[in-house]
């Protein structure tokens, strides 16, 4: 296997929150404000100064005066994919890049419990912030987005219960003849954190005033599906209800394909990757290309051309958008030469690296101290999907997951889902802090991991003998395991590799007949001719120079002694012992196939019970 280049990495998922600029006032004013609420504690809690006060899960009086100031999230979901060491065939195409999905969430200063109370009274002017004025601006953003759809004659879709939207985008993909546009607009309801308004009653004074509250409901979401020239494939998706949380979620690998498809460069496309390309070098500069100016500036021109939750005076105010990072994931890519092998390896890394998910191995890899306090299960999972596994190792939050994709990589993916974990802020703009924990834990994963040969030349070895080969111009057929022949032979070969001169044709013909059985006299010379040139060619004997008889190799010695030993000391007595015809014997190898054939009958016949 060979290492042939190096494969890109790609930035995946981002969400962003949209945040308004609060006023921020005293501890006195507040009281002030709303008189219907005496005590403070009720209101904030923190310390005394207003910027470090914190929400309660109550919001308060909804005539509030105060807030955060205002601020936006967004979150994203990076995958990157970086090939570094040679795997059995690994080839890397590119350089680092981020994984496909972008994913980002946006909230407005709204969002937060004083945010609400502050844009309905002092933006809005409202005397009391409620629930109820929530409705006429959802319906307003409803109307507006109904309308785009009509005027663009772009379909709403509603997706059913279970169904895959991604299926669904695809097939509108298909049909997407334009450069760039709305290819539909999904719908359906989702559960999602909703303010709602009770009545309370101040307990001096038996006045009563309303009060708002977190809640949750089954809103109506729109998927806004879109083709950038830029970007390739990707969604808005937004709650249709205030404060209109909402996410973008792109695909980095498809921003470099539509890059590569720009500069005219040549490549194949492997799933969420570049499986090869004309010009690696360039591929990697496309990738470390994808910046957070590029994904902001993305937005900004969407929301240009789509309709936007909040009005121009909303956002003159402040009440913006702002990305942060909700998920980020960082993925290493091996493209194989030879898959079949890759995937032998595969199998091997993990059988041979259970224990990769204990706190002294987590801590190697993500290079933070492991101790009693810290949170989450240190745990190695192997999941298998079909005949493919999959090795999972989790830290905190955070996860990493190595498999054999579609048969052609290995990939090796870091998914951070709380950049707190690693002491890293949210905000975009601490993406490269996080592409580096990222990239070094995929790194130190490969370094942890370790295993006792190399299953390539194994199985390099296994096929010299049982396939057929060419060697010099001219071919010979395989050596069969199974074929009656191939055994006696190479237990003959065994035999004469103590002979220091050698061996020859007739030598070799009167104990291989005593081996099957047959008369020495009798037995062809032509077969025993056409066999050693077998031998030969497989490179399991050779020819001695200037002279006729030949001599055993030590590839030749070392697989006809453990062909023939493996076949007569394992296979053929330890069939012997499981097979149903065979006697019964105390064999704990017997008794283990009985006992799985029982539990396999007894799964048959609940089955049929059931049904």
């Amino acid at each position: 296997m060979h290492a042939v280049g190096r494969i890109h990495d790609l930035l995946r998922h981002f969400v962003f929150r949209h945040v308004q600029p609060p006023k921020t006032i005293s501890r006195q004013d507040a009281k002030k404000t709303s008189p219907a609420c005496e005590n403070p504690e009720i209101i904030a809690k923190g310390s005394g100064r207003a910027r470090n006060w914190k929400s309660s899960s109550v919001i308060g009086p909804l005539s509030g005066s105060w807030s955060r100031k205002t601020g936006v999230n967004r979150s994203r979901n990076e995958h990157i994919t970086d090939g570094r060491r040679s795997s059995p065939g690994a080839r890397d195409v590119g350089g680092r890049g981020n994984r496909p999905h972008v994913l980002e969430r946006l909230r407005t200063s709204a969002a937060a419990g004083g945010g609400v109370a502050s844009f309905f009274r002092f933006h809005l002017g409202n005397r009391f912030a409620s629930s109820t004025l929530m409705d006429p601006i959802t319906k307003a953003f409803i109307a507006q987005m109904e309308q785009f759809a009509k005027q663009e004659k772009v379909p709403i879709v509603p997706f059913e219960k279970g169904q895959r939207k991604d299926d669904v985008a695809a097939a509108y993909r298909k049909k997407f003849t334009a450069e760039e546009g709305v290819l539909f607009i999904g719908k359906a309801q989702e559960k999602t954190p909703v303010f709602r308004t009770e009545r309370r009653r101040n307990e001096q004074t038996g006045a009563t005033y309303p009060w708002l509250v977190r809640s949750t409901a089954m809103v109506n979401h729109f998927y806004v599906y879109c083709m950038d020239r830029d970007f390739g494939p990707f969604f808005l998706k937004f709650c249709t209800y205030f404060p209109y949380h909402a996410k973008l979620c792109l695909n980095g690998h498809e921003y470099v394909k539509q890059q590569l498809a720009h500069k005219r460069i040549r490549y194949e496309a492997l799933d969420n990757g570049i499986l090869s390309c004309d010009d690696a070098k360039r591929v990697q500069a496309l990738c470390d290309g994808l910046s957070a100016d590029k994904i902001d500036g993305l937005l900004r021109k969407w929301f240009r051309k789509l309709p936007h939750p909040f009005t121009a005076k909303d956002r003159q105010a402040g009440y913006r958008y702002q990305i942060s990072i909700l998920q980020a994931e960082f993925s290493l890519t091996q493209v194989l030469d030879r898959p079949v092998t890759g995937r032998i390896f595969f199998e091997e890394v993990i059988r041979e690296n259970l224990d990769i998910g204990r706190p002294d191995q987590v801590q190697l890899i993500f290079d933070r101290r492991v101790s009693r306090r810290t949170p989450g299960k240190f745990r190695t999972r192997v999941i298998t999907d079909g005949v493919v596994p999959s090795l999972h190792v989790d830290y905190k939050n955070s996860r990493i997951k190595q498999y054999h994709k579609q048969g052609r990589a290995l990939r090796t993916e870091t998914t951070i889902n709380n950049t707190r974990d690693f002491g890293i802020g949210k905000l975009l703009k601490n993406l490269p802090d996080l592409r580096q924990v990222g990239f070094q834990a995929n790194r130190r994963l490969l370094d942890v991991q370790t295993i006792t040969h190399d299953c390539s030349i194994g199985e390099g070895a296994f096929d010299q003998v049982v396939r057929p080969i060419e060697a010099d111009g001219q071919r010979a057929s395989a050596l069969r395991f199974g074929d009656a022949r191939v055994p006696a032979l190479l237990s003959v070969l065994v035999l004469f590799s103590f002979q220091l001169r050698g061996f020859t044709n007739q030598e070799m013909r009167a104990l291989r007949a005593q081996l099957l059985g047959l008369d020495p006299a009798h037995y062809p010379v032509g077969r025993m001719t056409y066999d050693l040139r077998r031998l030969r060619l497989h490179g399991l004997i050779q020819r001695i120079p200037k002279s006729h008889p030949s001599d055993v190799t030590k590839a030749g010695l070392r697989i006809a002694l453990f062909f023939s030993r493996t076949y007569a000391r394992l296979l053929r007595p330890k069939l012997a012992q499981i097979m149903p015809a065979g006697p019964p014997g105390n064999s704990p190898l017997r008794a283990a196939f009985d006992r799985l054939q029982t539990e396999i009958d007894r799964c048959c016949e609940e089955e049929k019970l059931v049904a």
